[in-house]
């Protein structure tokens, strides 16, 4: 049995997997590593390489180099981790931009016509350019006195990730415990916690006087600090290890929750994430992060 896995996930049809496969089991073996037969998880979609007397994340860069400079960028991902454990139990993860295609206060800032001044401090906020929470607070700020309705029309906008649906369905089914953690508003939270079949949601309340906004958020606000705190208490209270959990998220406020996770995935993701995090999904959908933990296509519950 091997020591570690080296999963490969297409990110669109019409790859050259025999040529893919090559490159990758030639380099892999230049580098004294010994090999198991390829094992495919979804025909010309995910395969495991099980790889023996090598770190993974050695194998991983060198099979992603391999392969880029021979095929150029191809839209293949690549996971490499241990074996042991890679079926994980407690899943944390991002709203916006993650488990749906929205940033919500861009949405708002748009309907509102709010967008321009909004969607740039957003866009700090998520690069790590700025304080999250100050960040929030200020865009906050700027929707005081505008009707809650607003609420509403911004949530018939929002968009499911695809892949995302199939992602909570299956490890909930699999005995795993999932959990929506978001640095937005509990107003979203709710109702996508509910669409998609989430056990539980943590995120900011936007205050409210009446039929208006107020301009504020109830504090402390939850932010970098507060995903991490929130995937080491959930992982204590279900007595798991954070080995035994899977983070993922897109901006630098869940850099600290995807480097403590057993599997911290950044999809997507901002250029300071995709940058930092062990992990990333670049062009796969979120059915990427189900291949990483060895389901198969058969046991994958569709939307």
């Amino acid at each position: 049995m091997s020591e570690g896995i080296l999963t490969l996930i297409a990110g669109a049809g019409g790859l050259d997997w025999p040529r893919i496969l090559d490159i990758a089991r030639e380099t892999l073996k230049r580098l004294g590593a010994d090999l198991e037969p390829v094992d495919w998880l979804a025909a010309e979609r995910a395969v495991d390489l099980g790889v023996e007397g090598l770190d993974p994340d050695q194998a991983e860069a060198a099979v992603r180099m391999a392969v880029a400079g021979d095929l150029g960028g191809i839209p293949l991902d690549l996971v490499a981790q241990p074996r042991a454990g890679r079926r994980k139990r407690l899943l944390v993860a991002d709203m916006e931009s993650t488990i749906i295609a929205n940033e919500m206060l861009n949405e708002l800032a748009e309907i509102l016509g709010l967008g321009p001044s909004i969607a740039e401090v957003t866009r700090r906020a998520m690069a790590g350019e700025i304080d999250f929470a100050a960040a929030l607070r200020e865009r906050v700020a700027l929707l005081r006195g505008f009707p809650v309705s607003a609420l509403d029309d911004a949530a018939g906008r929002i968009r499911i990730t695809p892949g995302a649906a199939e992602l909570v369905a299956t490890m909930r089914a699999a005995g795993a415990y999932t959990v929506l953690v978001s640095g937005g508003f509990r107003q979203f939270t709710a109702l996508v916690r509910v669409r998609l079949g989430f056990d539980l949601d943590i995120a900011n309340t936007l205050v409210t006087m009446g039929d208006r906004i107020a301009g504020s958020v109830a504090e402390p606000v939850l932010g970098r600090d507060a995903k991490l705190a929130a995937l080491s208490a959930l992982a204590a209270e279900r007595s798991l290890t954070l080995e035994e959990t899977l983070a993922v998220g897109d901006g630098a406020n869940d850099l600290a929750m995807l480097e403590a996770a057993g599997l911290g995935v950044a999809y997507h993701a901002k250029p300071i994430a995709d940058e930092h995090a062990r992990h990333r999904i670049r062009h796969a959908d979120l059915t990427a992060l189900l291949y990483a933990q060895g389901f198969r296509e058969n046991e994958i519950r569709r939307a």
